[in-house]
């Protein structure tokens, strides 16, 4: 799903995004403080700045949905240094805080998105780094910041964990992306998902599972996992991900105000 049409539309993707912080709720439970502060599977991070992160994340997604909801600034913006300067302090916080945090956190995103109208949910808000979209979208990108972290914990959830209707979405999403912007890719084909995207004139057709493909797409699995033997080095490299959809609801100022 990549549109909201009606309320039940929202109410599923906010089902799927319940089931996701419940998991990884699951995975937080039995977390040492030592654990919590071993390294994450992403540079220079450890399980704590990682956790900090979504809960932060959840925070500003909140704001968003509030400021669609009423029509005004719930409160200041947290700027990106404010949120740096909490990352940090986050992550050195017991095993214990810091996943109450994030349930915490996932819980108030849910309480505001069940607050939200029909018209609301087509309001637009804009991202922290500028770009503008529709405040249903926001539901999809808390469902992809679950997911995507829950996997750079290093616990055992891999991408394999992830749900077939959030890797479709956001397989639909990147390459979407990717595709506007000439990525040098002919084909993706998930057989498992029934899907096939052309990309491009040129390039390499890449078959494999679609949570392998989103892998190798997100950094979070190596071109190996999605090419035959021997032709990984042939394939492009991904940029940063995730990037803004494209097409777009433009950036902060395209219309004008």
């Amino acid at each position: 799903m990549t549109t909201v049409n009606d309320p039940a539309d929202a109410g599923r993707l906010l089902e799927d995004v319940l089931r996701s912080g419940n998991r990884l709720a699951g995975s937080l439970v039995a977390l040492t403080d030592a654990e919590v502060r071993a390294p994450s599977r992403l540079p220079r991070w450890s399980r704590g700045h990682v956790l900090t992160h979504v809960a932060r994340s959840a925070d500003a997604y909140v704001w968003m949905l509030r400021r669609a909801r009423t029509g005004a600034e719930p409160g200041p913006r947290t700027t990106a240094a404010a949120l740096a300067e909490a990352l940090e302090l986050g992550a050195a916080r017991p095993a214990a805080d810091v996943a109450a945090d994030v349930v915490d956190s996932v819980d108030r995103f849910v309480a505001e998105a069940r607050l939200m109208s029909p018209h609301g949910w087509e309001r637009p808000v804009t991202a922290l780094a500028g770009w503008r979209h529709p405040s249903w979208y926001t539901l999809l990108r808390c469902l992809r910041e679950l997911e995507t972290h829950h996997v750079d914990l290093g616990l055992g959830y891999g991408t394999g964990n992830w749900p077939s209707g959030y890797v479709t979405w956001a397989l639909d999403d990147t390459l979407g992306t990717l595709r506007a912007q000439g990525f040098p890719l002919s084909a993706v084909e998930a057989a498992d998902l029934g899907r096939r995207w052309s990309l491009s004139p040129e390039g390499a057709t890449i078959a494999a599972p679609g949570h392998r493909v989103l892998g190798w797409l997100s950094g979070r699995t190596p071109a190996s996992e999605v090419a035959a033997d021997g032709t990984a080095a042939a394939l492009p490299s991904p940029p940063t991900w995730p990037q803004p959809p494209l097409p777009g609801w433009g950036r902060e100022g395209d219309d004008g105000v």
